[in-house]
């Protein structure tokens, strides 16, 4: 078993661990499953370190790119995840992927529909904190919360030059074509520019912050925009008619 197969079995396996424990106990008092959160990162700028952190600190799941391709690619891991789901949220699934997609004037390609099913499936079974393919965008600033980690192209290229062992122009190319790379991605796919700070919650500049100090401050930022959302919520049903 490869270490992404390993991955995505043992969270398959705590989604549907969590799901019998709501139905053996629907009333019980017991906290909602966690929420997810993404992070997009430039080359060079340690938001992967970032993220490892942070989900260790959260008890989540880092998922990353070459893990949502996995299940993307494979019908019985995506099967997996929905049955993971409860029986209303299976049926939502479906016509929110459709509403979202039919609405844009990007790829409908088998791939697209299923990385949509996927990022909002672990959106509503949570715990999990998703680098990469743009889960910001398909799940909307009231899913989730929504990082962006950047940092000077000089600090990118000696960081890169430290942990990877490589030379100052190697280095400089990697940046390059994973910066043009990701950001056509987003343009293609999404219609988005990645760089715009207005589709995140947060945005971290790494050059003068220590990576444990950005993680602190994203765990509070995520619990006071959980709070938000759910006075918010509550704010909405109080003010439905009877």
């Amino acid at each position: 078993m490869t270490s992404i197969e390993a991955i995505i079995n043992r969270q398959c396996l705590r989604w549907q661990q969590q799901q019998r424990a709501h139905h053996a106990e629907p009333d019980a008092s017991r906290p909602m499953p966690l929420r997810i959160v993404t992070v997009s990162r430039q080359s060079g700028s340690r938001g992967s370190y970032f993220a490892s952190r942070l989900a260790q600190r959260l008890d989540y799941q880092r998922i990353h790119r070459e893990i949502i391709d996995a299940i993307c690619e494979s019908s019985g891991y995506r099967k997996r995840i929905v049955e993971s789901l409860d029986e209303k949220s299976r049926s939502e699934l479906e016509l929110m992927v459709e509403a979202m997609i039919s609405g844009q004037t990007v790829d409908h390609s088998d791939y697209v529909r299923h990385l949509y099913r996927v990022i909002l499936s672990m959106a509503r079974l949570g715990g999990v904190v998703l680098v990469g393919r743009g889960g910001n965008f398909i799940l909307g600033p009231k899913r989730g919360f929504h990082i962006r980690v950047v940092c000077p192209r000089d600090q990118r290229v000696l960081n890169l030059v430290e942990f990877k062992q490589i030379t100052r122009e190697e280095a400089r190319r990697q940046i390059e074509d994973s910066d043009n790379r990701r950001a056509s991605y987003t343009t293609r796919q999404f219609d988005k520019d990645i760089d715009c700070p207005e589709h995140y919650d947060l945005v971290f500049n790494s050059a003068y912050i220590d990576v444990e100090e950005m993680v602190e401050t994203a765990i509070k930022a995520i619990r006071a925009k959980a709070d938000k959302l759910m006075h918010l919520d509550n704010d909405r049903r109080g003010n439905q008619p009877l």
